[in-house]
C-alpha cells in the first residue's frame, strides 16, 4: 500500500510522463494512452525494485543526479518543441497510431525517466531509514509492484482528466497541445533555475 500511495503522488506533479499520458490521450486515444500507460508501469516497478536496492548509494551520488537533472531539463525542453509542433498542425486524432507505438513510448520512458533516480534514491532512503518498508523477505518486491500500480492509477486519471477536458470546455487539440507543450517549457526553465542556485 505505501508504495501504491508513494508512487502516486510522485506522479501527480506534470512531468514528462503524466504530460505524455495526456497528450496520446488527445492526439490518439485513451486506448493508446492505456497501452502507454500499462507499458510504463511495468518498467517503473522493475525500475523502482532496482533503485531501492541502491536507494542508499544514489543518495551519496549528487554528481550522478546533476547530470541526470540537466538531463531532465533537455528531455523537457525537446518534449515542448515537439508538443508545441504537434499542436501547430491542429490535426484530428489518428486511429491508424499503431500499438506498438504506444509500447515503444512506454518502454523508452520507463527506461530512460531521469525523475526515477532521484525520486526513488530519495524516497526510498527515508522510506527504508524510517521503517516504513521492508527489504526483508518479499518487502521490495511487493513495494515495487505497488509503485507500478500507483503509477498506473494516476497516469490513467491524467488521460482521462485531458479527455475530459477537451470534451467538457470544446479545447481543440492545438489549445492544449500548446499548453502541454508550455507546461514542459516552464518545468525546464524552473528546473535550470534550481540546478543553477543550488
Amino acid at each position: 500500500m505505501v508504495g501504491v500511495v508513494v508512487s502516486f503522488l510522485g506522479y501527480i506533479p506534470p512531468g514528462n510522463v503524466n504530460l505524455t499520458a495526456m497528450q496520446l490521450s488527445i492526439n490518439k486515444s485513451l486506448k493508446q494512452a492505456l497501452i502507454f500507460i500499462i507499458t510504463f508501469s511495468v518498467f517503473e516497478a522493475i525500475f523502482t525494485y532496482i533503485l531501492m536496492r541502491f536507494a542508499a548509494w544514489f543518495a551519496q551520488k549528487q554528481d550522478i543526479l546533476q547530470i541526470l537533472n540537466w538531463i531532465l531539463i533537455v528531455i523537457f525542453i525537446v518534449l515542448g518543441i515537439l508538443t508545441w509542433n504537434k499542436g501547430q498542425q491542429n490535426l484530428p486524432k489518428q486511429k491508424d497510431f499503431k500499438k506498438s507505438a504506444a509500447v515503444r513510448t512506454g518502454v523508452i520512458l520507463g527506461i530512460f525517466n531521469p525523475i526515477q533516480i532521484p525520486f526513488w534514491a530519495i524516497a526510498g532512503t527515508f522510506l527504508i531509514s524510517h521503517n516504513l518498508i521492508t527489504t526483508k523477505g518479499f518487502g521490495l518486491q511487493i513495494f515495487s509492484l505497488g509503485s507500478g500500480i500507483g503509477a498506473f492509477l494516476c497516469l490513467y486519471l491524467y488521460a482521462k482528466f485531458a479527455q475530459f477536458i477537451q470534451i467538457k470546455f470544446s479545447l481543440s487539440s492545438k489549445i492544449i497541445n500548446h499548453g502541454i507543450a508550455l507546461v514542459f517549457f516552464s518545468l525546464a526553465i524552473i528546473s535550470a533555475i534550481r540546478l543553477y542556485l543550488s
